[in-house]
């Protein structure tokens, strides 16, 4: 992950040293080399994700120099990645945010025995909420029509599998992730991170940047911080960032990091929106 930037620009490679120096351990060994246990590790995840998102993102500014880019948008803590691009934050504070952020939720997973379901083929989220409120579990992510993702205890998502087969869905998937995120099994993680982002100072965005939390538009850099420590329990109402951007006027997006998970999930919201992926030079638009 991120190894075609780091040896080929200098300027990745700086980036990738900072995040180092700030974690005290070499973050391009463990995005390179791995392990993968590692890797997905959420006190080491976030960070690698954003550093290979912002090493992406500055090469598609110095490959596009004129270009006016209108709007930021991240799923989960991809939303940080979008919150530096509009510059709310520096690259080395939101190293340090996502440390934090990163460390209460690994040790908030620890705390407790929680998952993740992916849902597949149900369109009626009525149908997906009335098994959550039957399991006692949450709709964690809103990522597409047709696409959840539940989240709540082991014993939960255990109980809820069955029952979103017998509604309909095409695939119900466990996820390999440490716990329950975005969901109320989060709160002391949210409540350690919001006394973390208290101290801190923000920049007012310098475009609008969209809410996983809300659905809508970050309103200030005063309620950045309310509205992100309120991040880790909410669902993620991407399906709603997407469609309020395509209401914004934007026609031309680009997913700056490894892979393309929010390009599949764009075409299922909405095809007028056109996503160029940019996780290599070689994928840099010319």
């Amino acid at each position: 992950m991120g190894q075609a930037f780091h040896d080929t620009s200098d300027a990745a490679r700086a980036r990738f040293a900072t995040a180092s120096e700030i974690l005290g351990y070499d973050l391009a060994e463990v995005c390179i080399y791995g392990p993968e246990d590692e890797l997905t590790r959420s006190d080491r995840a976030q960070c690698a994700i954003f550093t290979v998102s912002a090493v992406a993102a500055e090469a598609l500014r110095a490959a596009k120099p004129d270009a006016v880019f209108s709007h930021a948008a991240g799923l989960s803590s991809g939303e940080w990645a979008a919150l530096w691009f509009a510059g709310v934050v520096s690259f080395e504070q939101t190293i340090r945010i996502l440390q934090a952020r990163g460390q209460f939720m690994q040790e908030a997973c620890e705390a407790s025995e929680g998952g993740m379901l992916a849902v597949i083929g149900i369109k009626d989220n009525s149908i997906i909420q009335g098994i959550c409120d039957e399991t006692g579990i949450y709709i964690a992510n809103f990522n597409s029509p047709g696409q959840t993702v539940l989240s709540g205890s082991v014993a939960g998502i255990d109980a809820a599998e069955p029952l979103v087969k017998d509604a309909g869905a095409k695939i119900a998937k466990k996820l390999a992730v440490a716990g329950a995120f975005h969901s109320p099994l989060m709160q002391p993680a949210a409540d350690r991170f919001a006394a973390f982002l208290a101290e801190l100072d923000f920049a007012e965005p310098a475009m609008p940047v969209m809410s996983n939390a809300s659905g809508g538009v970050h309103e200030s850099a005063a309620s950045i911080k309310a509205r992100m420590a309120e991040q880790i329990t909410s669902s993620v109402q991407w399906v709603q960032n997407v469609e309020g951007l395509v209401a914004a006027g934007v026609t031309e997006a680009f997913e700056c990091g490894h892979g393309k998970v929010l390009a599949g999930l764009i075409k299922r919201i909405d095809r007028s929106l056109v996503v160029t992926n940019v996780q290599d030079p070689e994928s840099l638009p010319s």
